[in-house]
């Protein structure tokens, strides 16, 4: 078998429809992928390395131990795809969380409907009196979290919450609890545009092990979830696995990777993104285990640029400003500034609980002059609602 020569299983495992990027995904060998890292020779990275278009077998050799030596190499092949496909700009967002409250149980998240903490959702008057805060300071695009509460984070609260901001807000994004077609397609009309959504991991066992109690335990309608946002009209989607959840970390980023290249060929007329978030410590004492190293991170950044040179890249304040500021240059094309991950704290002071502690703590400002000393140009905005 060479390089070039698809991976693919004899069958589809069920539980998800035929004819979408979750169905691609599912039928592809992810294990053969993972050998492939493996064995991968200084060869393999070295034809993966100059090869005009690659495959989901070049992005295996690319995440090698064997490329590991070649770092220098990916990081500035990588530089100059970006800035040839996006050029030098970084699109700017913010993530406004409109709850805290959740019912499903997650071992690693401070929302966790085990974890004692201060609850709090906002009125769709307060998320305007936040967002008005943000856009203030110059942010376009929100990006709308919530935990998984079907009653109080419901259907209608959604689509209000959406229509009370769309006036005043360009883009908006949502990463919430999953929904049917026709939830996303009121979304949709209400003024969103985009879906986020983190599988968390695509190791079924470990997702398992990770996700107690919920309808979040349903690996298949969350995989899923995306495809149903495209049909309904996102003209934005995004996905990730949080990195550190499995042992393995670059399983899940095999996996990632062939999630995104699927929705890609799938849904080419959206644009697709991929985030790289590593865990970070949570209420309830979650610390997470040190699995990837910033080598590695910068690693898997750079083989996923080369691997998809037109998909956005997502890097979120859970980095610290050091390691922000030095990946700017290595295919990044979105980053998240000045956040907080509990509902409330853009207007005023919030007593929740937030999700996540996050490193950079820096102001929106302070991360736009570091761009543009870097000689980058912060994008607030690239779309506008007729």
């Amino acid at each position: 078998m060479t390089l070039s020569t698809p991976v693919v299983l004899e069958s589809r495992p069920a539980g998800v429809p035929e004819g979408t990027a979750a169905a691609d995904l599912l039928a592809t060998d992810l294990d053969a992928l993972r050998a492939r890292v493996d064995n991968a020779t200084a060869s393999d990275v070295e034809r993966a390395l100059v090869a005009p278009r690659r495959t989901l077998a070049d992005f295996a050799a690319l995440l090698s131990p064997v490329a590991a030596t070649r770092l220098e190499d990916l990081a500035r092949r990588a530089h100059d795809t970006t800035v040839r496909r996006f050029g030098r700009t970084i699109h700017l967002f913010a993530p406004l969380y409109l709850s805290n409250e959740c019912v499903s149980t997650c071992t690693y998240c401070g929302f966790s409907a085990e974890n004692e903490i201060a609850r709090r959702t906002l009125t769709p008057a307060e998320v305007l009196e936040e967002a008005r805060a943000l856009t203030a300071r110059g942010f376009r695009h929100l990006l709308l979290v919530a935990g998984e509460h079907a009653r109080i984070v419901s259907k209608d609260y959604l689509v209000e919450c959406v229509r009370v901001l769309a006036p005043e807000v360009p883009q908006l994004s949502i990463e919430v609890q999953v929904w049917d077609t026709d939830t996303y397609r009121r979304l949709v009309d209400a003024g969103c545009d985009g879906l986020v959504v983190y599988q968390e991991t695509y190791d079924r066992d470990t997702y398992a092990a990770a996700h107690l109690k919920g309808k979040k335990r349903n690996y298949d309608w969350r995989l899923a979830a995306v495809d149903r946002g495209a049909e309904a009209g996102m003209r934005r989607l995004g996905i990730a696995a949080l990195l550190g959840l499995h042992e393995d970390w670059r399983a899940d980023a095999l996996a990632v990777a062939a999630h995104a290249h699927a929705l890609v060929k799938r849904w080419w007329r959206s644009e697709v993104s991929v985030a790289l978030p590593r865990l970070r410590p949570a209420a309830g004492g979650y610390v997470p285990a040190d699995v990837v190293s910033d080598a590695e991170f910068v690693q898997l950044l750079c083989a996923l640029r080369l691997f998809l040179p037109d998909v956005g890249v997502t890097l979120s304040t859970r980095e610290s400003p050091e390691l922000r500021d030095a990946l700017l240059r290595l295919g990044v094309t979105h980053m998240s500034a000045g956040s907080h991950t509990e509902p409330g704290g853009y207007a005023a002071e919030s007593d929740a609980e937030p999700q996540f502690e996050i490193s950079d703590t820096r102001s929106p400002d302070e991360v736009v002059r570091v761009l543009r000393a870097a000689g980058y140009d912060p994008v607030w905005k690239d779309w506008q609602r007729s």
